[in-house]
């Protein structure tokens, strides 16, 4: 069996060819919009998508040496993420199914996340940390479902190192050489200063952290400020982790999502790691961030379970939560 998947949940639009046997991934093709100054609009990023989807979709089939014709269904990431680029993702996906006579799989992004990582790093049973630009969760899989542990009460951590930096006047772009811009803006930072530190049982919230920090700005060397908020984010998210590992008794602590290709989090998440004895399992970079490969793999698992959804009802969920999704093939 063979999947196509499109992802264009946010910022990306990317087409994945997932198969049921080595090499479980034969394409993995996406274009990221990037604006020239200032935050997204969600309306750039969904014209972006629209005028580059056929190119994405050709280069998709080619690398995988297929044609759609040997694909047996289309998965699609229906949400969470902004409405206007997640319609473009949904009409493509409609216009495939129809023209070509395939069935639909609807995907959630955040268990295309967690379901790749699970492919490529050989965890079986872990702590999984779902860290991206719109999501900071902790969760594991229990009795068909992801539970959700601890999860940011208001902004997610990515989005709060992405927004320090742009008002800052350091991005965009946000990344260079792999490395996020609040990573090179810390490595020359030697202080730690006073800011707000906000974990509340296993959940975190960083708006207040993001405030203090630009108003600090004007005070505080701005690589000290790069490098407080880093750690002090960072040890947010450790202090929940450890909580969670302790209820849970996991023996493996799993990485997804775009915020995963940070080094310095690696480090610190190795240290804990050890001091407790448990397996640190990290999603490759190249799965790290948004990709139609992990959209079209998780489409896979759900189409070999009957998870199909008729065209009429592929509407798109903005604000659809991974705990809200039944996971039949975990079961």
């Amino acid at each position: 069996m063979k999947i196509l998947g499109i992802e264009s949940t946010a910022h990306t639009f990317g087409v994945g060819i997932a198969q049921d046997q080595p090499p479980y991934i034969l394409a993995n093709e996406r274009d990221t919009f990037v604006p020239e100054s200032g935050g997204m609009k969600p309306s750039d990023a969904a014209r972006h998508h629209a005028l580059l989807a056929h190119q994405i979709l050709g280069r998709a089939l080619n690398k995988a040496g297929i044609t759609i014709n040997e694909i047996d269904g289309i998965a699609v990431a229906l949400g969470p993420g902004m409405g206007p680029t997640l319609r473009v993702g949904a009409v493509v996906s409609r216009a495939l199914a129809l023209r070509y006579n395939k069935k639909m799989i609807p995907v959630n992004h955040g268990i295309g996340h967690i379901e790749i990582g699970y492919l490529t790093t050989g965890a079986i049973d872990p702590l999984i940390l779902y860290l991206s630009g719109g999501n900071t969760i902790i969760t594991t899989f229990y009795n068909g479902k992801f539970r959700i542990f601890g999860e940011t009460l208001d902004i997610a951590l990515g989005n709060m190192m992405d927004t320090f930096v742009r008002e800052v006047g350091l991005a965009p772009p946000y990344i260079v050489e792999g490395k996020h811009k609040i990573d090179i803006c810390a490595e020359s930072g030697s202080n730690i200063i006073d800011l707000p530190y906000t974990v509340k049982g296993e959940d975190m919230s960083y708006s207040g952290l993001l405030t203090a920090a630009l108003r600090s700005v004007e005070k505080y060397n701005l690589s000290d400020v790069c490098l407080s908020l880093r750690e002090i984010a960072f040890d947010m998210l450790l202090e929940a982790t450890e909580r969670a590992l302790a209820l849970t008794e996991k023996r493996e602590i799993m990485i997804v999502g775009g915020v995963a290709a940070s080094g310095s989090l690696r480090d610190k998440l190795e240290k804990l790691s050890n001091d407790w004895g448990v397996k640190l399992k990290v999603v490759p970079p190249s799965y790290s961030g948004d990709n139609g490969a992990m959209i079209a793999y998780a489409g896979l698992l759900g189409a070999k379970r009957g998870v199909f959804i008729d065209i009429k009802d592929s509407t798109i969920r903005p604000r659809w939560r991974i705990d809200e999704v039944e996971i039949p093939w975990r079961n």
